[in-house]
């Protein structure tokens, strides 16, 4: 009984633990549907402001200087500033492991490279490791929104401005489909970098089209590239989210699969256990039965042998 007894409290424990694992693969369900929406309703935006700024970019003169691009990172040991986007959460496969592996290797220990994080995962992490964080950025990977966007964007800005850093990287997970992600680290600052494309093909566009900037070119990009910078750092953020939500549902969906055939298998142990004490006890049943007419029969012949006995041994029996 108590193997049995074991087995049926295992058997318990892990169809409690489905009911959790299947629940997260609803929640994570409809947070991943929601997170696609979200970005679907803010591409055209994005997608008009980056076709508007790689026509900007085609028509600048050649002699034109921003501080957005500047090239003084051509320089030795360009002091870099690493935007780590991970979860607030685990449970969901390889997704945070990957995304803080690709950031460790790009933090070059002896330079002054600054570590921003997105995400309490990665940010206990780097703490335990000893890695120094400049700035983490909380409560953003839970629910992107621009606003939080433009907090960082806005923080990038102004050490990039105040020449405390020299290029700005964004490391996060990006979806290829449904059912794959992979981690992908973009520059977002200088410009000149962001968009080469854009840069290698401005003269032979320029003279293509009629375009003209008022008030000036430098005007121009000091309003636009605020809002460029931050649909990057948003679609960054919301893709993170959505590659999470997408890795918390394939692992919750493997743990399900997993949690299922473990019961399936315990069951068949529980019958197997169950039909053998079954037939010990059908065993042990028929041999006290057994006994116990053997004992009847036994007190039954005692019985006969000693009025047999006692019979013929009466001396006032007429033998006539």
């Amino acid at each position: 009984m108590a193997q049995t007894r074991e087995i049926r409290e295992r058997i318990d424990s892990i169809q409690s633990t489905l009911k959790i694992t299947n629940a997260m693969y609803l929640i994570s369900s409809t947070k991943l549907n929601n997170a696609r929406a979200a970005l679907q309703r803010t591409e055209p935006y994005f997608f008009a402001l980056q076709a508007m700024f790689a026509r900007v970019l085609r028509h600048l003169p050649e002699d034109f200087h921003h501080p957005y691009l500047d090239t003084r990172a051509e320089h030795v040991n360009p002091r870099r500033a690493i935007i780590c986007v991970t979860a607030d959460k685990g449970l969901a496969g390889a997704y945070n492991h990957n995304v803080i592996k690709t950031a460790m290797d790009q933090l070059r220990p002896d330079t002054n490279d600054m570590l921003f994080t997105v995400g309490e995962v990665g940010r206990q992490y780097f703490l335990r490791h000893g890695v120094n964080v400049d700035e983490s950025f909380h409560y953003t990977a839970q629910k992107p929104t621009l606003s939080r966007a433009r907090q960082i964007t806005s923080r990038m800005l102004e050490l990039f401005a105040d020449e405390e850093i020299d290029e700005v990287f964004l490391v996060f997970t990006a979806m290829k489909n449904s059912m794959e992600s992979e981690v992908r680290m973009i520059q977002l600052l200088p410009l000149i970098h962001l968009d080469q494309n854009a840069f290698a093909q401005r003269s032979v566009a320029a003279a293509q089209e009629n375009f003209h900037m008022e008030p000036s070119p430098a005007q121009l990009l000091d309003n636009i590239v605020p809002d460029f910078v931050n649909g990057y750092v948003y679609s960054a953020l919301v893709e993170s989210y959505a590659a999470e939500h997408s890795a918390r549902m394939q692992a919750m969906d493997a743990a399900n699969k997993n949690g299922r055939e473990l019961v399936q298998e315990l069951q068949i142990h529980y019958n197997r256990e169950r039909q053998a004490q079954i037939t010990q006890e059908i065993t042990e049943i028929a041999a006290g039965a057994r006994a116990r007419r053997q004992q009847l029969e036994r007190a039954k012949k005692r019985r006969e042998k000693a009025a047999h006995e006692s019979g013929g041994s009466n001396p006032d029996r007429n033998p006539a």
